[in-house]
């Protein structure tokens, strides 16, 4: 009797050992027992340009930001949100740059679609665009929120390739201002949200990015009608955001770079794309160095540093900073010193207008 309730009582204790050492997926995050070579890269090897970002220039004191910013060796920020709100904010962003750091910032402007069934807005837009350059924006942010959000008076969804925004994308190419772009998101937001789902930790702690076909549309048509903007438009240059979300298939990218020769693209949030396929990476960003800009998106001080050692050092199997959005381990590519300033300010400078070029070696 006493050994058949030893028994037990010793099954319920390993069962209980065995359960507490159960945890949820998202919660698994060992560190890495291997033992290589590490290089943390705190200040980038040239100095850059970040030409993707979302800091606000308007009212506030740009000295901490740009104090971090000389940490970092960044010496331009591009901000994207220029106008993102109202004119006053852009002409308050402009004027804050001019007064207190004139060399440091540069600011794009925005477009309000609210208005598009106007019969006139497509010139109202064109002129509008037209005078904040001469307030001093240098370029055109395109958020994403036109083809997955933007709706016409009727309730559809105004597309990207819309012909009544054609007026906005001729007269950016007339102005000699790019327009950096964010069509839809990673492509597995689409898709069912399973075990073959790489996002499936993103979606589930994210639970707002999942989207269906009908959600507003199928992704291959968003990113069709992109494609389709920047073919109408050839003497327009065009920086697409994000890698186009075509970091995962460098090949494609490499066929849609081939094909549109006015089409850029930035690293801005898909570093670890490139970090995961390091010799394909370094052998794409080498072939087309002179059409990828250095683009982070996000503000983060440290995260730079993931940046930094990608591109630079030969590190071995090191982790991105969110695991939510990369739960693989990363390589570094040691880029040449000649693409490293492509990719840090070569381009930027290229394709950019009235960046202070004498901040640059």
């Amino acid at each position: 009797m006493y050994k058949i309730i030893f028994t037990v009582l010793s099954l319920v204790l390993i069962q209980s050992q065995i359960f507490s050492q159960t945890m949820d997926f998202e919660t698994y995050n060992p560190p890495s027992t291997l033992v290589v070579p590490e290089h943390e890269v705190t200040r980038a090897k040239f100095p850059f340009i970040d030409v993707h970002n979302h800091q606000s220039t308007s009212d506030r004191d740009l000295g901490p930001l740009v104090s971090e910013m000389n940490d970092l060796n960044m010496k331009v920020m591009v901000n994207l949100s220029g106008k993102r709100g109202s004119k006053e904010r852009l002409l308050n962003g402009i004027k804050n740059v001019k007064e207190n750091y004139p060399d440091r910032f540069i600011i794009f402007t925005n477009i309000d679609f609210s208005n598009i069934d106007d019969p006139n807005w497509s010139e109202n837009a064109a002129k509008i665009l037209e005078e904040d350059v001469k307030a001093g924006a240098n370029g055109l942010k395109i958020f994403k929120s036109l083809g997955l959000y933007h709706k016409d008076k009727n309730g559809n969804r105004i597309a990207v390739d819309d012909p009544r925004i054609d007026a906005v994308w001729a007269k950016c190419g007339e102005l000699g201002i790019p327009i950096l772009i964010h069509a839809a998101d990673p492509k597995p937001f689409w898709s069912p949200h399973d075990d073959q789902n790489e996002r499936w930790l993103e979606l589930k702690l994210r639970s707002g990015r999942k989207r269906s076909d009908t959600d507003p549309a199928p992704w291959d048509q968003i990113i069709g009608e992109q494609h389709n903007v920047f073919k109408k438009h050839p003497k327009t240059k065009f920086i697409n955001a994000h890698l186009g979300w075509y970091g995962n298939n460098l090949d494609k990218l490499g066929e849609l770079m081939d094909k549109y020769p006015n089409m850029y693209s930035e690293i801005g949030a898909v570093i670890a794309e490139l970090g995961r396929q390091p010799r394909r990476a370094k052998e794409f960003l080498t072939k087309y160095q002179d059409r990828v800009m250095f683009g982070k998106d996000s503000y983060n001080k440290e995260e730079y540093y993931t940046y930094f050692r990608v591109l630079e050092t030969a590190d071995e199997y090191f982790p991105y900073y969110k695991k939510y959005h990369a739960y693989w381990k990363m390589y570094g590519l040691d880029l040449s010193d000649e693409v490293l300033r492509k990719i840090y300010y070569k381009n930027a400078l290229n394709v950019i207008p009235n960046i202070d070029k004498s901040l640059f070696p």
